[in-house]
């Protein structure tokens, strides 16, 4: 397994960018499917967006479909969410995870993933 050590929140304003990045240790990463999930104040933690081992293969919530996109670095150890045109209901506190049981199919339950980092917080202000 890997340890994931998210990074890249802020504060921004609406219609801003950010960067998300999420480091994991370990030589296995390229092994795994990796997510971005978020969750806001008094909601369940929702799935962002996906990529498969090779990167072949992306998916994202339809909320954020064409606005955020996802890439991973596998000789970085590194997975990426670039967050563009960022609105108010974007606010949370972001999470990335690592996808164990084998190959990736584009499940969205959270309960799926394992690893999870400490979390970033992204706030967008109106």
């Amino acid at each position: 397994q890997v340890q994931l050590v998210e990074s890249g929140g802020g504060l921004v304003q609406a219609g801003g960018s950010l960067r998300l990045s999420c480091a994991a240790s370990g030589r296995t990463f390229s092994s795994y499917a990796m997510g971005w999930f978020r969750q806001g104040p008094g909601t369940e933690r929702e799935f962002v967006a996906a990529i498969s081992r090779s990167a072949g293969s992306k998916y994202y919530a339809d909320s954020v479909k064409g606005r955020f996109t996802i890439s991973r670095d596998n000789a970085k150890n590194t997975v990426y969410l670039q967050m563009n045109s960022l609105k108010p209901e974007d606010t949370a506190v972001y999470y990335c995870a690592a996808y164990y049981s084998g190959r990736y199919y584009g499940t969205k339950d959270h309960r799926a993933f394992g690893s999870w980092g400490q979390g970033t917080q992204v706030t967008v202000s109106s």
